[in-house]
C-alpha cells in the first residue's frame, strides 16, 4: 500500500483486533531483528518507505541474509507464519494469501507460503487468493500438503480476494468463530504440524466493484505477460497489485483496506475462541502463563485439574520438582566473600530442578527421534503463582515443551535453589526452597496417571514418600512401568517404604519398581537403609525367594572377578580397573536389590554406566540375552537363574572428555536420565536385546557429555541425538 494508507491501515487493522478481544502483534524485521509486536515507532519506521527506500520483502528464503546484513524489512505471509509458530500464535490474519502463478505448471513459480502452511500450525485468516493467482492449482497443492481449507461464511464458495466467489468450492465450511476455532484445536490435539486456511470473503458492500476489479486484474496479467514482468519473482506481485490500482483509478485500494479489516475483525474472534477453548481443556493457549484464579485452590490448597488438560496423551509422565537457579559467583578469584558485605560479580538465572531437567533432556532426545514424539513428554510439578512460576511456565512453553502439567499453588513459593560461589567457582553456601514439591496433590497424581495411562513414569527423589507411594501403588496396579531417580544421597531412600507398600502383592518375577539410576554413593545408601530398621526389606519373604531363584553361586562370582581386572576404559588406563566393583562391594549390592528394582543403571562417572538388571523366565526366550554369555572382554557377566530367569551385569566404558572440555555439571546426570527415559519410550523393550540396549546406554551417555560441555542445565545438542 502506498503512504500514508499503510501505516493507517496498520494502525486500524491492531485497533479492530483489540475490539475482538485479543491482542494483535504486527510483525516485522528491523536492523535484522525479529519483532514480533511492533512499538508504534518500529511500525511508522517500516511504513515509511520514503523516507527508508532500503526496506525489503523477506520471504522465508529471504530470512537468513535479511538478519545477518541487518536490513529492515517487511514479512510475508511464509515469514509470518514461522514466527506465529514460534512465538506460540495460534492465529494470523492477512489479506491475500500467495500461491500457484498462473503458468505455475511450466515455471514451477509457487509461494514459499503454501508449504509453509504445512509445517507451521497456525489458522492463517485470509480473503482467499489473489485472482493474479492460478487459484484452481493453488488448492489442488494445499490438498496435496494435508493443509484444511475452510470457507468462513454462508457458502463454500472459495474467495478470490476482490470478489466473494472464484469459480472454486472449498472442502470444508464454518460460520461462526467458536467452530473455526475447533478446527485448529482438533489439529493441536493430534499433534499435528500443519495449519489451516479460513478464506474469508471480502464484505459484501465491495462485491460489485470487485466484479469490476477482475477485468483490471485480466488486463493488468495481459501486460505483465507482454512485458515480462511474470519473471520477475517476489517483485511481480507489488507490479500486478500496483497496476490494477493505476487501471481502476485506486478502487482496489479501497478495497484492498476493506478485506484486510474484515480479516482482522475475524481473525481477532477466532483467536478469543480458541484461547477460551484451551482455557477450558486447562492448557495455555500460547507459551504466556496465566496462573489460576485465588478461588480455584479456596480448597484443599490445590488447583482444579481437569481430564480434558491432557487430551494429547502423554507416553512419558515425569513427576518432580521444577525449580529456578540463580547463581551468584563473585568476579575475583583471588577473594573470598565476606560477611555483612556484597562482592562484585555475576548473577545468573536459569531453570533447573531434577523432574524438569530429565523432561527437557527427553523431550529434547524424543523430537530430534521424530517429530510425532515431540508432545510425548509431560512434567508434573507444582509452581507457585508468582514471577518465578511465571517464569518456569513460560520458558518451558518456550522450548516448546508442554506446560500443562505445571500446577499453580496460590500460596506455595515456587522452587528456586539459590547457590552462592567463589571467584573460583566453588560452592560458598546457599539456600534450597523446595518445600512446594512435597505439596504435590494426590487427587492431581490420580487424576493424571488416569488421564494418560502413559508407557512410563518417571519420579525423582524430591517428592514425598506419601507421593511416591501414591505413584509406585497406582502403576503397579495398572502394569505402568516407573523409573525412579533417586536425586541425591538423602532423598535416595524414599522409594523404599512405596516398594515395601507393594511387596509381596503379585508374582516376584516383576519388582515393584522397573528402573532406577543410583550413583555408587546412592546405591549403598540405597542398600543399607534397605536391609535397616524399620524397614528390613532384605528380611522380607519376597526378597528371599528372588534372591533364591537367581540362585548366583560362585560362578558368576568367579566371572564378575574377571570383570573387576578390566580397565575401566581401554584407551584411557589412567582410570583404573574395575576392581571397586568387588572391593567395594557394588555388585553385590546390586544384586540384592534387584528382588526391588527390575533394571539398575548405576551411573559411575568417569569409570562408565553399569547396568544391572533381571530378565523374568516369562520373556527368556522373546530375549536376545538367551543367547549371549557372560565373556569380560565384552564387559558382561551373564547368569541362569534357577528358575529359567537371566541376570546381567554390564558395563559401558565412559564416554571420552577431556576435563578442558567441561564447562557444567550440573544437569549431566539429569540429561543421561533424560535421554535414557527417551530411549525407552521409543523402544519399550531395549533391555531385552544387547544391540539396543548399547544404543539406549550410549545415547544416554553422549547426552551427559553434551551437557557437560554446555553452560545449561540441559544441552540444546540433545534434539541431534539420534
Amino acid at each position: 500500500m502506498p503512504q500514508p494508507t499503510n501505516l493507517e491501515t496498520a494502525r486500524s487493522v491492531e485497533t479492530i483486533v483489540r475490539a475482538q478481544g485479543a491482542i494483535p502483534a504486527t510483525m516485522g524485521i528491523i536492523g535484522g531483528r525479529i519483532k514480533i509486536g511492533l512499538h508504534a515507532n518500529e511500525l511508522e519506521h517500516l511504513a515509511d518507505v520514503k523516507a527508508n527506500p532500503n526496506v525489503v520483502k523477506v520471504s522465508r528464503r529471504d530470512l537468513g541474509p535479511a538478519l545477518a546484513l541487518q536490513r529492515d524489512g517487511g514479512t510475508t505471509c511464509s515469514t509470518t507464519l514461522m514466527f506465529a509458530a514460534i512465538a506460540g500464535i495460534k492465529v494470523f490474519a492477512t489479506g491475500g494469501l500467495g500461491g500457484v502463478h498462473r503458468g505455475g505448471q511450466s515455471s514451477m513459480d509457487v509461494s514459499a507460503d503454501l508449504p509453509e502452511l504445512s509445517r507451521c500450525p497456525v489458522g492463517l485468516v485470509s480473503a482467499g487468493v489473489k485472482s493474479i493467482l492460478d487459484i484452481g492449482r493453488t488448492l489442488e497443492y494445499l490438498e496435496t500438503l494435508g493443509v484444511p481449507v475452510v470457507s468462513y461464511g454462508e457458502t463454500d464458495d472459495f474467495p478470490a480476494f476482490y470478489t466473494r466467489k472464484s469459480g472454486f468450492k472449498s472442502p470444508w465450511r464454518v460460520d461462526d468463530p467458536k467452530s473455526a476455532a475447533r478446527i485448529l484445536r482438533s489439529q493441536d490435539q493430534l499433534g499435528m504440524s500443519t495449519g489451516a486456511v479460513f478464506a474469508v470473503p471480502i464484505p459484501e458492500d465491495y462485491e460489485t466493484v470487485g466484479l469490476k476489479l477482475q477485468k483490471a486484474v485480466e488486463q493488468a496479467l495481459e501486460e505483465a505477460d507482454r512485458q515480462g514482468v511474470n519473471k520477475w519473482g517476489k517483485a511481480a506481485t507489488p507490479w500486478l497489485l500496483k497496476r490494477v490500482g493505476e487501471l481502476t483509478a485506486g478502487k482496489s485500494l479501497d478495497s484492498n483496506v476493506a478485506l484486510i479489516k474484515n480479516t482482522a475483525r475475524v481473525g481477532g474472534q477466532i483467536a478469543v475462541a480458541y484461547s477460551e477453548l484451551a482455557k477450558q481443556a486447562g492448557q495455555q493457549s500460547s507459551p504466556v502463563f496465566q496462573p489460576s484464579s485465588p478461588d480455584v485452590h479456596a480448597a484443599h490448597e490445590r488447583p482444579s485439574i481437569q481430564p480434558e488438560s491432557a487430551s494429547f496423551k502423554a507416553e512419558l509422565v515425569i513427576f518432580g520438582s521444577a525449580a529456578v537457579d540463580i547463581t551468584a559467583q563473585a568476579a575475583d578469584s583471588n577473594s573470598s566473600l565476606g560477611k555483612h558485605s556484597t562482592s562484585p560479580g555475576a548473577v545468573t538465572t536459569s531453570l533447573g530442578g531434577v523432574g524438569r531437567n530429565i523432561a527437557e533432556a527427553a523431550h529434547r532426545v524424543l523430537s530430534g527421534i521424530s517429530q510425532p514424539f515431540a508432545r510425548s513428554t509431560l512434567l508434573v510439578s507444582p509452581v507457585g503463582n508468582d514471577p518465578f512460576g511465571r517464569l518456569l511456565a513460560e520458558e518451558t512453553a518456550r522450548l516448546g515443551m508442554r506446560a500443562d502439567g505445571l500446577l499453580s499453588m496460590e500460596t506455595q513459593r515456587s522452587a528456586v535453589c539459590n547457590m552462592v560461589l567463589d571467584g573460583t567457582g566453588n560452592l560458598i553456601g546457599g539456600v534450597a526452597d523446595m518445600g512446594i514439591i512435597a505439596a504435590l496433590p494426590s487427587d492431581v497424581i490420580t487424576e493424571r496417571l488416569e488421564a494418560h495411562q502413559s508407557s512410563i513414569v518417571a519420579a525423582d527423589g524430591n517428592l514425598s514418600e506419601h507421593a511416591l507411594r501414591l505413584i509406585v501403588q497406582s502403576c503397579f496396579e495398572k502394569k505402568i512401568p516407573v523409573f525412579f531417580e533417586p536425586t541425591s544421597v538423602p532423598k535416595s531412600t524414599r522409594i523404599l517404604p512405596a516398594i515395601a507398600s507393594v511387596l509381596g502383592r503379585e508374582t516376584e518375577d516383576i519388582a515393584p519398581v522397573t528402573f532406577s539410576s543410583p550413583n555408587l554413593i546412592e546405591l549403598a545408601h540405597m542398600y543399607r537403609t534397605a536391609g535397616s530398621e524399620p524397614l528390613e526389606l532384605t528380611s522380607h519373604e519376597q526378597w528371599w525367594r528372588v534372591i533364591d531363584k537367581m540362585g548366583l553361586g560362585s560362578q558368576f562370582r568367579m566371572e564378575l572377578e574377571h570383570l573387576a581386572r578390566r580397565d575401566a576404559c581401554d584407551s584411557t588406563p589412567a582410570k583404573g580397573t574395575l576392581s571397586f566393583l568387588l572391593d567395594q562391594g557394588v555388585a553385590q549390592m546390586a544384586v540384592n536389590l534387584l528382588p526391588f528394582f527390575q533394571h539398575l543403571i548405576l551411573k559411575a562417572g568417569e569409570k562408565g554406566l553399569f547396568t544391572v538388571f533381571r530378565v523374568p523366565a516369562t520373556v527368556t526366550q522373546q530375549s536376545a540375552w538367551a543367547y549371549e554369555r557372560s565373556n569380560a572382554r565384552e564387559r558382561q557377566v551373564i547368569a541362569q537363574s534357577r528358575d529359567g530367569g537371566i541376570v546381567v551385569f554390564k558395563h559401558y566404558p565412559a564416554v571420552a572428555l577431556q576435563p578442558s572440555d567441561v564447562v557444567n555439571v550440573t544437569g549431566a546426570g539429569d540429561s543421561l536420565v533424560g535421554a535414557a527415559l527417551a530411549t525407552l519410550v521409543q523402544s519399550p523393550g531395549a533391555f531385552l536385546n544387547p544391540e539396543s540396549l548399547a544404543k539406549l546406554a550410549a545415547r544416554a551417555q553422549q547426552a551427559a557429555v553434551m551437557t557437560l560441555k554446555s553452560p545449561q542445565a540441559v544441552s540444546p545438542a540433545l534434539s541431534t541425538l539420534q
